[in-house]
Protein backbone atom coordinates (compact mmCIF):
# COMPACT_ATOMS: atom_id res chain seq x y z
CA UNK A 1 0.00 0.00 0.00
CA UNK A 2 1.18 3.28 -0.94
CA UNK A 3 1.97 5.94 2.04
CA UNK A 4 0.22 8.91 2.44
CA UNK A 5 2.14 11.92 1.58
CA UNK A 6 2.91 13.87 4.96
CA UNK A 7 0.69 16.82 3.25
CA UNK A 8 -1.91 14.79 1.88
CA UNK A 9 -5.41 16.04 3.08
CA UNK A 10 -8.99 15.64 1.08
CA UNK A 11 -12.70 16.07 1.90
CA UNK A 12 -13.14 13.02 3.68
CA UNK A 13 -9.54 13.72 6.20
CA UNK A 14 -12.71 15.66 8.08
CA UNK A 15 -13.93 12.06 9.32
CA UNK A 16 -12.95 12.03 12.90
CA UNK A 17 -14.03 10.37 15.98
CA UNK A 18 -16.55 12.82 16.89
CA UNK A 19 -18.21 12.80 13.23
CA UNK A 20 -18.22 8.78 13.35
CA UNK A 21 -20.29 8.98 16.78
CA UNK A 22 -22.27 11.10 16.25
CA UNK A 23 -23.06 9.61 12.16
CA UNK A 24 -23.69 6.15 14.47
CA UNK A 25 -26.72 7.21 16.18
CA UNK A 26 -28.58 7.85 13.10
CA UNK A 27 -30.54 4.78 12.60
CA UNK A 28 -33.49 4.09 14.43
CA UNK A 29 -35.03 0.84 12.17
CA UNK A 30 -31.68 -1.12 11.76
CA UNK A 31 -32.73 -1.33 8.09
CA UNK A 32 -30.28 -1.96 5.39
CA UNK A 33 -30.35 -0.60 2.03
CA UNK A 34 -27.58 -1.73 -0.69
CA UNK A 35 -26.36 0.85 -3.05
CA UNK A 36 -24.40 -0.71 -5.25
CA UNK A 37 -24.98 -1.89 -9.02
CA UNK A 38 -23.83 -5.48 -9.05
CA UNK A 39 -21.12 -6.71 -10.62
CA UNK A 40 -21.35 -9.28 -13.78
CA UNK A 41 -19.42 -10.29 -17.22
CA UNK A 42 -20.88 -7.95 -20.00
CA UNK A 43 -22.46 -5.01 -17.45
CA UNK A 44 -23.37 -1.98 -18.73
CA UNK A 45 -19.47 0.18 -18.59
CA UNK A 46 -18.37 3.90 -19.85
CA UNK A 47 -16.54 2.70 -23.31
CA UNK A 48 -13.40 4.28 -22.26
CA UNK A 49 -12.89 1.67 -19.44
CA UNK A 50 -12.28 -1.56 -20.25
CA UNK A 51 -15.10 -4.41 -19.95
CA UNK A 52 -15.64 -6.08 -16.29
CA UNK A 53 -14.83 -9.74 -16.90
CA UNK A 54 -14.62 -12.61 -14.38
CA UNK A 55 -12.61 -15.57 -15.69
CA UNK A 56 -12.73 -19.18 -14.24
CA UNK A 57 -9.00 -19.51 -13.24
CA UNK A 58 -8.67 -22.53 -11.86
CA UNK A 59 -11.74 -25.54 -11.16
CA UNK A 60 -12.40 -29.08 -9.63
CA UNK A 61 -12.04 -30.68 -13.02
CA UNK A 62 -8.77 -28.22 -14.13
CA UNK A 63 -7.14 -29.89 -11.13
CA UNK A 64 -7.82 -33.40 -11.83
CA UNK A 65 -6.89 -33.04 -15.31
CA UNK A 66 -3.50 -31.15 -15.01
CA UNK A 67 -2.58 -32.97 -11.65
CA UNK A 68 -0.14 -30.31 -10.22
CA UNK A 69 -1.46 -29.92 -6.81
CA UNK A 70 -0.10 -33.35 -5.01
CA UNK A 71 -2.56 -32.48 -1.66
CA UNK A 72 -5.57 -32.73 -4.00
CA UNK A 73 -4.30 -36.08 -5.64
CA UNK A 74 -6.47 -39.04 -4.62
CA UNK A 75 -3.74 -40.42 -2.22
CA UNK A 76 -3.63 -37.45 -0.32
CA UNK A 77 -7.44 -36.38 -0.49
CA UNK A 78 -9.69 -39.09 -0.06
CA UNK A 79 -12.86 -36.81 0.21
CA UNK A 80 -12.05 -35.09 -2.97
CA UNK A 81 -11.90 -31.97 -2.23
CA UNK A 82 -11.48 -28.99 -4.21
CA UNK A 83 -11.80 -25.72 -4.61
CA UNK A 84 -12.46 -22.71 -7.59
CA UNK A 85 -11.20 -19.66 -8.24
CA UNK A 86 -11.47 -16.99 -10.47
CA UNK A 87 -9.60 -14.12 -12.38
CA UNK A 88 -11.54 -10.59 -12.47
CA UNK A 89 -10.70 -7.97 -15.21
CA UNK A 90 -11.26 -4.79 -15.29
CA UNK A 91 -11.19 -1.03 -14.10
CA UNK A 92 -11.32 -0.06 -10.56
CA UNK A 93 -14.27 2.53 -12.29
CA UNK A 94 -16.82 -0.71 -13.13
CA UNK A 95 -20.50 -0.57 -12.02
CA UNK A 96 -20.78 1.36 -8.14
CA UNK A 97 -17.21 2.89 -7.57
CA UNK A 98 -15.34 5.72 -6.10
CA UNK A 99 -13.12 8.36 -8.11
CA UNK A 100 -10.23 8.76 -5.88
CA UNK A 101 -8.50 11.99 -5.36
CA UNK A 102 -5.24 11.34 -8.31
CA UNK A 103 -7.79 10.27 -10.87
CA UNK A 104 -8.47 13.74 -12.42
CA UNK A 105 -5.56 16.17 -13.52
CA UNK A 106 -5.71 19.29 -15.23
CA UNK A 107 -3.25 21.87 -16.95
CA UNK A 108 -0.22 21.36 -18.97
CA UNK A 109 1.84 19.51 -16.02
CA UNK A 110 -1.14 16.91 -15.47
CA UNK A 111 -1.35 18.23 -12.00
CA UNK A 112 -3.85 17.03 -9.05
CA UNK A 113 -5.64 18.04 -6.06
CA UNK A 114 -2.83 19.21 -3.20
CA UNK A 115 -0.31 20.06 -5.86
CA UNK A 116 1.15 16.91 -7.17
CA UNK A 117 1.63 16.20 -10.80
CA UNK A 118 1.08 12.66 -11.93
CA UNK A 119 4.29 13.68 -14.70
CA UNK A 120 6.00 12.63 -11.46
CA UNK A 121 4.12 10.76 -9.70
CA UNK A 122 2.85 8.20 -12.02
CA UNK A 123 4.77 5.23 -12.12
CA UNK A 124 4.41 2.15 -14.38
CA UNK A 125 2.13 0.38 -11.69
CA UNK A 126 -0.36 3.63 -10.83
CA UNK A 127 -0.31 6.26 -8.85
CA UNK A 128 2.83 6.90 -6.33
CA UNK A 129 0.20 9.34 -4.34
CA UNK A 130 -3.55 10.26 -4.04
CA UNK A 131 -4.80 7.06 -4.67
CA UNK A 132 -7.24 4.73 -3.65
CA UNK A 133 -4.97 3.29 -1.16
CA UNK A 134 -5.05 6.88 0.65
CA UNK A 135 -9.18 7.07 0.16
CA UNK A 136 -10.64 7.22 4.23
CA UNK A 137 -13.71 4.36 5.00
CA UNK A 138 -16.71 6.99 4.88
CA UNK A 139 -18.96 6.64 7.71
CA UNK A 140 -20.99 9.57 7.93
CA UNK A 141 -24.67 11.19 7.53
CA UNK A 142 -25.85 10.92 4.01
CA UNK A 143 -28.55 12.42 2.40
CA UNK A 144 -30.20 11.60 -1.35
CA UNK A 145 -31.82 14.11 -3.20
CA UNK A 146 -34.64 13.17 -5.54
CA UNK A 147 -35.14 15.61 -8.23
CA UNK A 148 -37.22 13.01 -10.65
CA UNK A 149 -39.86 12.81 -7.75
CA UNK A 150 -39.52 17.20 -7.73
CA UNK A 151 -40.45 16.75 -11.10
CA UNK A 152 -43.29 13.94 -10.87
CA UNK A 153 -41.27 11.70 -13.51
CA UNK A 154 -39.30 8.07 -12.85
CA UNK A 155 -35.99 9.55 -14.30
CA UNK A 156 -35.16 13.15 -15.80
CA UNK A 157 -34.71 13.66 -19.21
CA UNK A 158 -31.60 13.31 -21.09
CA UNK A 159 -29.10 15.78 -20.93
CA UNK A 160 -31.16 17.40 -17.69
CA UNK A 161 -28.59 19.27 -15.69
CA UNK A 162 -29.78 19.55 -12.32
CA UNK A 163 -28.88 23.20 -10.67
CA UNK A 164 -28.44 24.45 -7.27
CA UNK A 165 -32.07 25.63 -6.80
CA UNK A 166 -33.95 22.02 -8.12
CA UNK A 167 -31.48 20.75 -5.07
CA UNK A 168 -32.51 23.12 -2.72
CA UNK A 169 -36.45 22.64 -4.04
CA UNK A 170 -36.18 18.99 -3.77
CA UNK A 171 -34.51 19.01 -0.30
CA UNK A 172 -37.48 21.33 0.85
CA UNK A 173 -39.88 19.09 -0.55
CA UNK A 174 -38.64 16.25 1.38
CA UNK A 175 -38.22 17.68 4.53
CA UNK A 176 -34.67 17.00 4.47
CA UNK A 177 -31.43 19.30 4.13
CA UNK A 178 -27.91 19.39 3.60
CA UNK A 179 -25.40 19.82 6.36
CA UNK A 180 -21.33 19.91 6.55
CA UNK A 181 -19.58 16.52 6.20
CA UNK A 182 -22.53 15.00 4.65
CA UNK A 183 -22.57 12.71 1.74
CA UNK A 184 -24.81 13.42 -0.34
CA UNK A 185 -26.60 11.26 -3.11
CA UNK A 186 -28.16 12.90 -6.48
CA UNK A 187 -30.86 10.55 -7.62
CA UNK A 188 -31.50 11.15 -11.48
CA UNK A 189 -33.81 8.33 -12.00
CA UNK A 190 -31.04 6.23 -14.44
CA UNK A 191 -31.39 3.23 -12.63
CA UNK A 192 -34.83 2.71 -12.62
CA UNK A 193 -33.85 1.70 -16.24
CA UNK A 194 -30.60 -0.47 -14.62
CA UNK A 195 -29.22 -2.75 -16.53
CA UNK A 196 -31.30 -2.06 -19.55
CA UNK A 197 -28.78 -0.19 -22.01
CA UNK A 198 -30.95 1.02 -24.63
CA UNK A 199 -33.43 2.40 -21.75
CA UNK A 200 -30.48 3.69 -20.07
CA UNK A 201 -29.02 5.26 -23.40
CA UNK A 202 -32.82 7.04 -23.77
CA UNK A 203 -32.11 9.23 -20.56
CA UNK A 204 -28.02 9.62 -20.79
CA UNK A 205 -26.94 12.98 -19.66
CA UNK A 206 -28.58 13.72 -17.05
CA UNK A 207 -26.63 14.44 -13.79
CA UNK A 208 -25.33 17.08 -11.23
CA UNK A 209 -24.58 21.00 -13.53
CA UNK A 210 -21.67 22.65 -12.06
CA UNK A 211 -24.16 25.21 -10.45
CA UNK A 212 -25.67 22.01 -8.80
CA UNK A 213 -22.05 21.09 -7.70
CA UNK A 214 -21.06 24.69 -6.38
CA UNK A 215 -24.48 24.38 -4.20
CA UNK A 216 -23.60 21.18 -2.72
CA UNK A 217 -19.82 22.29 -1.87
CA UNK A 218 -21.25 25.44 0.08
CA UNK A 219 -23.07 23.11 2.59
CA UNK A 220 -19.83 21.80 3.09
CA UNK A 221 -20.46 18.18 1.99
CA UNK A 222 -17.56 15.38 1.73
CA UNK A 223 -18.40 13.62 -1.01
CA UNK A 224 -20.95 13.45 -4.06
CA UNK A 225 -22.52 10.48 -5.60
CA UNK A 226 -25.15 9.83 -8.56
CA UNK A 227 -26.78 7.12 -9.82
CA UNK A 228 -25.09 7.68 -13.61
CA UNK A 229 -21.87 6.87 -15.23
CA UNK A 230 -20.43 10.03 -14.91
CA UNK A 231 -21.93 11.99 -11.98
CA UNK A 232 -22.95 15.09 -13.62
CA UNK A 233 -24.26 16.35 -16.63
CA UNK A 234 -23.95 15.88 -20.61
CA UNK A 235 -23.19 18.20 -22.42
CA UNK A 236 -21.89 20.27 -19.25
CA UNK A 237 -23.03 23.38 -20.62
CA UNK A 238 -19.79 25.30 -19.79
CA UNK A 239 -17.81 26.03 -23.11
CA UNK A 240 -14.51 24.77 -23.64
CA UNK A 241 -14.89 22.50 -20.18
CA UNK A 242 -16.07 18.95 -20.61
CA UNK A 243 -16.19 17.97 -17.09
CA UNK A 244 -16.49 20.84 -14.81
CA UNK A 245 -18.28 19.31 -12.04
CA UNK A 246 -15.40 16.60 -11.47
CA UNK A 247 -12.86 19.86 -11.68
CA UNK A 248 -14.72 21.75 -9.13
CA UNK A 249 -15.22 18.91 -6.41
CA UNK A 250 -12.31 16.89 -6.95
CA UNK A 251 -9.21 18.97 -8.32
CA UNK A 252 -9.84 21.93 -6.52
CA UNK A 253 -11.71 20.95 -2.97
CA UNK A 254 -10.49 17.63 -2.70
CA UNK A 255 -14.29 15.92 -2.83
CA UNK A 256 -14.35 12.51 -3.91
CA UNK A 257 -17.52 11.66 -6.81
CA UNK A 258 -19.58 8.27 -6.34
CA UNK A 259 -20.80 7.01 -9.33
CA UNK A 260 -23.54 4.58 -10.01
CA UNK A 261 -24.70 4.85 -7.14
CA UNK A 262 -28.46 2.89 -6.92
CA UNK A 263 -30.67 5.21 -4.94
CA UNK A 264 -33.64 3.60 -6.56
CA UNK A 265 -35.00 1.55 -3.18
CA UNK A 266 -34.25 4.89 -1.17
CA UNK A 267 -36.67 6.15 -3.49
CA UNK A 268 -39.52 3.93 -3.59
CA UNK A 269 -39.36 3.80 0.62
CA UNK A 270 -38.86 7.84 0.75
CA UNK A 271 -35.70 7.72 2.80
CA UNK A 272 -33.80 10.71 2.44
CA UNK A 273 -31.76 10.72 5.43
CA UNK A 274 -29.34 7.78 7.06
CA UNK A 275 -26.39 6.57 8.00
CA UNK A 276 -23.82 6.14 5.44
CA UNK A 277 -20.92 3.76 5.09
CA UNK A 278 -18.87 3.20 2.26
CA UNK A 279 -15.10 1.04 2.55
CA UNK A 280 -13.08 1.71 -0.42
CA UNK A 281 -10.37 -1.24 -1.52
CA UNK A 282 -6.62 0.03 -0.02
CA UNK A 283 -5.86 -0.54 -3.46
CA UNK A 284 -2.53 0.69 -3.79
CA UNK A 285 -1.64 2.84 -7.55
CA UNK A 286 -5.14 2.59 -8.38
CA UNK A 287 -7.29 5.53 -9.50
CA UNK A 288 -10.48 4.48 -7.76
CA UNK A 289 -12.59 1.40 -6.05
CA UNK A 290 -15.51 -0.51 -7.06
CA UNK A 291 -17.57 0.17 -3.70
CA UNK A 292 -20.54 -1.87 -1.87
CA UNK A 293 -22.05 1.71 -0.07
CA UNK A 294 -24.84 0.71 2.21
CA UNK A 295 -27.58 3.50 3.61
CA UNK A 296 -28.47 1.71 7.23
CA UNK A 297 -32.31 3.92 9.08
Amino acid sequence: MNEPSPQYHDALSTIDASSVMASLRLPREGRIYSLDSGWWNGMPMLPIHPQFNVLTYRSPRGFRNQGDQDFLEPENNREGYSFISELILGSAHSGTHIDAIGHITCGADNSYYGGGSTDEKLGDFGLLESDAAQLAPIIARGVMIDVPALLGVDSLEAHHGVDGAELQAAVERQGSEVRKGDVALLRTGQMFHWPDEEALAAVTGSGLSLDGARWLTERGVIAVGGDTVALECSPSGIEGTPQPVHIHLIHERGIPILEWVNCEELARDGVYEFLFVCLPLGIGGATGSMVRPIAIV
